[in-house]
C-alpha cells in the first residue's frame, strides 16, 4: 500500500487551509524578497515546492545534500531539479572539514555520542544552511504543529529570529495534518520521496533514519537511538546560548 492510500484524508478544513497556504506564499514572496524555500524534499517540502510552482512565485528552493542521503532522496533531488520552474539550489559541506572529521571519529560518529551526532550536523547542514540563508530577508520550512511535541506551538509567521538574524521564517503548514499533506500530492499528482511508501514519515540522512512502526510517533524514526528529550536536532527550536552546535541543525 502506496502512502497515498494510506494517508490521504483531507481534514474538514483542508480548502480553508489550502487558501491560507496560497495566500501566505503570495505575502512572502511579494514582502519579503530575496527569500527562499528550505526543502529536505520531504512530503511536506514538495507540497510547498508545488504551491510556489503552480503560483508561479519567485522564491528559489534550496536544498542541503549532507554528503549522506538516501539514493531516493538523492534520485527526488534529480528529478525536482528537472521540472521545477523555480530555482533548486543544491548545498553541500565543506569537503575539507568532512574529511577531517571523519578521519578523527569514523565514519558513524552519531552513534557514538549525542555531542558527536550534533557535531556532524554541525559540519554537514548547519555551516550549509547558513551559507543557503545569507542575504535573505525570510525563508519557508514545511513544520507543521503536528510533527511533534516540539513542534506543537510553531507559529504560522516566526519573528523570533529576526533581530539576530534579520529573517522572518514562514511555516505555511502549521495547521495542516499529515492527511491533508497527502490528499494535496494525491490531488496533484506531485512526485515525492518513495521513502514514504516504507513507512518513512520523516526523512533525513541515511544513517540517522529508519522506519516507523504503527503507533510510533511521526519522528521516532529520527536519531531512535537517543533520549526522546534530545531527539529536536535544532533547527526549528530554541536552544540555550551554550549549545551553540545543536541551534539550527537539521
Amino acid at each position: 500500500m502506496s502512502a497515498i492510500d494510506l494517508h490521504a484524508r483531507p481534514s474538514k478544513t483542508f480548502d480553508e487551509k489550502l487558501a491560507q497556504t496560497r495566500a501566505l506564499l503570495q505575502r512572502a514572496a511579494a514582502e519579503f524578497s530575496p527569500l527562499t524555500q528550505a526543502s529536505s524534499l520531504g512530503a511536506e517540502d514538495v507540497v510547498i515546492t508545488h504551491l510556489i510552482n503552480a503560483l508561479g512565485l519567485d522564491i528559489p528552493v534550496f536544498v542541503l545534500d549532507t554528503g549522506m542521503l538516501h539514493a531516493e532522496t538523492l534520485a527526488l533531488l534529480e528529478r525536482t531539479r528537472a521540472t521545477s520552474k523555480a530555482p533548486v539550489n543544491v548545498y553541500r559541506p565543506v569537503n575539507e572539514a568532512v574529511i577531517q572529521f571523519v578521519a578523527r571519529e569514523g565514519k558513524e560518529p552519531m552513534y557514538k555520542s549525542i555531542e558527536l551526532r550534533k557535531a556532524c550536523c554541525h559540519i554537514r547542514k548547519v555551516e550549509p544552511l547558513e551559507r543557503a540563508l545569507a542575504g535573505k530577508r525570510a525563508w519557508i520550512t514545511g513544520l507543521r504543529r503536528e510533527q511533534s511535541n516540539a513542534r506543537a506551538d510553531v507559529p504560522l509567521i516566526d519573528t523570533s529570529d529576526e533581530a539576530e538574524t534579520g529573517r522572518t521564517k514562514f511555516n505555511p503548514l502549521v495547521d495542516w495534518t499529515w492527511g491533508d499533506v497527502w490528499h494535496y500530492i494525491k490531488l496533484n499528482g506531485v512526485d515525492y520521496n518513495p521513502l514514504h511508501d516504507d513507512f518513512f514519515p520523516s526523512i533525513g540522512c541515511a544513517p540517522c533514519t529508519r522506519a516507523i512502526s504503527l503507533g510510533e510517533d511521526f519522528r521516532a524514526g529520527r536519531w531512535w537511538w537517543e533520549d526522546e528529550a534530545a531527539k529536536e536536532c535544532g533547527l526549528h527550536v530554541k536552544q540555550p546560548e551554550h549549545a551553540q552546535d545543536d541551534r539550527i541543525t537539521a
